[in-house]
């Protein structure tokens, strides 16, 4: 046997993550018609990921140079050590084939997009579950041989794209396969389906692999800046309102007040917005370091009391549902034409507590005391109900509920809201002047309050057991500081485990 014939022929070994919509399939059929057009033999395997983001689908290619008379033998699937090239359509996903051994120092080229899909662990988490997005990419840029990172849903959607043209460009531009950029493009146009814009984001990703420049770190999307109090209102009925915030209010607070204002605004209507603005000016008005430089008492007052103030309920829930952006997100997610029906099947199952509450107080008060007619009702009203809002019938249903918004401080569950609103400011009124860390605090402690239903129903549950551990703690030197630590225990986990165990380390009643 010659001296060639044993040589081992050349082999690229890919492995990409992606999650479900993201075009992964779409980038491995362009991968495989890319090597088999030059004559090299391709492969390409799944396994698929499981539903509602608790996984990625794991695509393997493995690509071996043209072998005349030979048959290659190839794997099938992604093996530790043995990947040559990695793209991962998602930040932690490239995290994720870190962990899994997919990554090897010296050997492997980390292709991926920076922008975060969050995860099911991390949305169910009381606080924020958020994973470090800069000790990830810390993590991967040391594991990586070359790493090209950028964010390639921006970039893809700057085009009229999606990101698997994007992440192909990507790949082309790293110089890990040996293929010329023209070859990748090529794939594009005799794929004939939106090829100008693939394109337009295939070039796009290239130069984004080309540039020397370093990944930027991912930005932190639970510390995000208010936006910039405008000049001027977007109505003559909101201009008052504006004005009033300058006038009355310190200046390092406007622009939260901004922001607090315009969703109280886009929840209820103008005159809420003015109710807005007095709570938070009779909360200052305790307050004797008002004009303090930092105006911390006053930011963490317009966050959290605007927080209180749009609570969910199911008048809320419909409304987002038939509005014209969402439908119009929707679209742009799922990359539809002008031309394509879109349909999406919404999901409720109120309980009764939720049907009652919005109904008059009275009313509801009535039917508690009539338990037969309640549990008829429930019977009949407490079960789910697919709802499809692209209909005419589903879109009308969703919509005479929003429409209940115009009566919504009739209800039950708005004098509830409103009673807890006033107990919660009325406990820091009582603090301000005598603790600023724990009034601080207290304000903060709101973020356990979201939701609607059985989330809701913990929260506040929570919420009010903080309460209560603020009143113990008054007098104490340490109370600010051990509330705010009550408060993360009580975010960390849904058992509530962690605050019971704070709580007693604390020598608080449980």
């Amino acid at each position: 046997m010659s001296q060639l014939s044993t040589l081992k022929p050349h082999s690229i070994h890919i492995a990409i993550m992606a999650l479900g919509g993201q075009g992964g399939g779409v980038l491995v059929d362009w991968i495989v018609r890319l090597a088999e057009h030059a004559g090299w033999t391709a492969q390409a395997t799944s396994v698929a990921g499981v539903a509602q983001r608790t996984g990625a689908t794991i695509y393997y290619i493995e690509l071996v140079e043209p072998t005349p008379g030979q048959a290659p033998v190839l794997a099938l699937m992604a093996v530790p050590g043995d990947v040559d090239v990695l793209i991962a359509a998602e930040l932690m996903e490239a995290g994720r084939a870190v962990e899994r051994g997919l990554v090897t120092p010296g050997r492997t080229t980390v292709i991926a997009s920076s922008h975060r899909v969050f995860a099911i662990q991390e949305k169910m988490v009381s606080g924020n579950g958020i994973a470090d997005s800069a000790q990830v990419l810390d993590i991967v840029r040391r594991e990586a041989r070359h790493l090209v990172m950028a964010d390639m849903q921006a970039l893809a959607a700057g085009q009229g794209s999606v990101i698997s043209a994007s992440l192909f460009g990507a790949l082309a531009g790293s110089g890990a396969l040996p293929f010329a950029l023209a070859e990748f493009e090529a794939v594009v146009e005799r794929s004939g389906v939106g090829v100008k814009p693939s394109l337009a984001a295939l070039r796009a990703g290239a130069a984004v692999a080309r540039s020397a420049a370093p990944p930027d770190p991912p930005a932190d999307p639970m510390h995000t800046a208010p936006r910039p109090l405008p000049a001027t209102a977007a109505s003559a009925q909101l201009q008052p309102l504006l004005e009033r915030i300058r006038a009355a209010f310190p200046r390092p607070a406007w622009d939260w007040l901004g922001e607090g204002l315009a969703r109280v605004v886009d929840y209820q209507d103008a005159a809420y917005g003015g109710e807005y603005l007095d709570h938070v000016a009779r909360l200052l008005a305790a307050d004797p370091d008002a004009d303090a430089a930092d105006g911390q008492v006053a930011i963490e007052a317009a966050r959290w009391v605007a927080v209180a103030m749009s609570y969910d309920d199911v008048i809320r829930v419909a409304d987002l549902k038939t509005r014209a952006e969402r439908s119009a997100r929707l679209r742009r997610e799922v990359a539809a034409g002008a031309d394509d029906v879109v349909g999406s099947e919404e999901y409720f199952h109120p309980r009764m507590e939720e049907v009652m509450g919005l109904l008059p107080r009275r009313l509801a008060d009535w039917l508690d005391g009539s338990p037969r007619l309640r549990d008829w009702l429930a019977s009949r009203l407490s079960r789910g109900r697919r709802i499809r809002t692209h209909t005419l019938r589903g879109h009308l249903q969703l919509h005479l509920v929003a429409g209940l918004r115009r009566w919504r401080r009739s209800s039950r569950r708005h004098a509830e809201e409103l009673g807890h609103l006033q107990a919660w400011l009325a406990e820091v009124q009582q603090v301000l002047p005598h603790d600023r860390a724990l009034a601080l605090e207290l304000l903060r402690c709101r973020r356990l309050v979201k939701g609607y239903s059985d989330t809701h129903a913990r929260g506040s549950s929570r919420f009010d057991r903080l309460l209560r551990a603020a009143r113990e703690l008054r007098g104490r030197a340490d109370a600010g500081p051990a509330l705010g630590a009550l408060r993360e225990a009580a975010l960390r986990d849904a058992e509530g485990q962690a605050l019971s165990q704070r709580l007693q380390t604390l020598g608080l009643a449980p």
